[in-house]
């Protein structure tokens, strides 16, 4: 009897049985289903912004009381929206652009209706992570006129939130001062009570050249300022962006040499206002 096909017949199924066994699990031991795909994470918008919809008792510029409302607790209010978008080009490096406008009725407006003055910027950040370093270009529109300034400005991130802001004036426009320059000097403390953020600022400005404001003659020391800053996050859909409600009261203490306000020096100031940040 030839046995080849019987052994050949074996020989076949031992092969299948031991190619087998790589697609089946023995008895009490589940298969392992084969990993999945790996999920790429979700890319963070490189641009983000910030709304706020402000209403402020008095405009303060550099110390200024422009509409002279001095002690006069929200005697010469405002409106002020603004708007700036940012453009986050490296993990270090963004540009951003804004606008700001001053809303009132305190004069006749050179714009139109109760629109008094409209700023807008450009500026470029590099972030090292403890230090940042901005530049600002700046134009304010008012008084059929153009306002110019630049910004030169150093952020810390470490205890009380050290910045230095160097705010250059080349071209007075309708400010009825001169060109100039201001260096500011802040630091800011931070805490949470609950749901509410609270902040505290502290500002000194010295004015380099005299007879930068229009009733100014000195130079020097020309203003501090203390304030208490609180928000409240508003229960809004986190697709529609971070909302809150602000408000803020802020103390000044100019001098009158150098700032020359038209009223008082020392005056309370109240802001409250809508932000959302995207």
């Amino acid at each position: 009897m030839n046995s080849q096909p019987t052994q050949i017949r074996t020989l076949l199924l031992q092969t299948a049985l031991i190619c087998g066994c790589g697609s089946f699990a023995f008895a009490g031991e589940p298969m392992m289903p084969p990993a999945p795909a790996p999920v790429a994470a979700p890319e963070e918008s490189v641009v983000s912004g910030t709304l706020s919809l402000d209403y402020n008792t008095h405009f303060i510029s550099y110390g200024f009381d422009v509409w002279g409302s001095g002690e006069n607790f929200g005697g010469s209010s405002t409106f002020n929206p603004s708007l700036d978008l940012s453009w986050q080009l490296t993990d270090a490096f963004s540009v951003n652009a804004g606008t700001w406008w001053d809303v009132n009725d305190n004069v006749t407006s050179a714009i139109g209706g109760d629109l008094q003055e409209v700023d807008v910027w450009f500026g470029m950040t590099y972030d090292t992570g403890l230090v940042s370093i901005s530049g600002t270009y700046q134009a304010w529109i008012y008084g059929s006129d153009t306002e110019h300034v630049f910004d030169l400005g150093l952020g810390f991130d470490t205890m009380l939130s050290p910045s230095l802001t160097i705010h250059h004036r080349f071209d007075e426009g309708a400010s009825g001062g001169n060109t100039g320059t201001v260096i500011v000097l802040g630091i800011e403390q931070g805490f949470e009570l609950g749901p509410v953020s609270f902040g505290i600022p502290v500002n000194v400005g010295y004015f380099v050249e005299d007879d930068f404001h229009p009733t100014s003659t000195d130079e020097g020391f020309g203003f501090g300022s203390i304030g208490l800053t609180a928000s409240v996050p508003l229960p809004v859909a986190e697709k529609f962006g971070s909302w809150d409600v602000h408000a803020g009261l802020t103390y000044y203490l100019t001098d009158s040499g150098v700032i020359g306000n038209a009223k008082d020096d020392d005056f309370l100031t109240g802001n409250i206002g809508i932000g959302c940040s995207f």
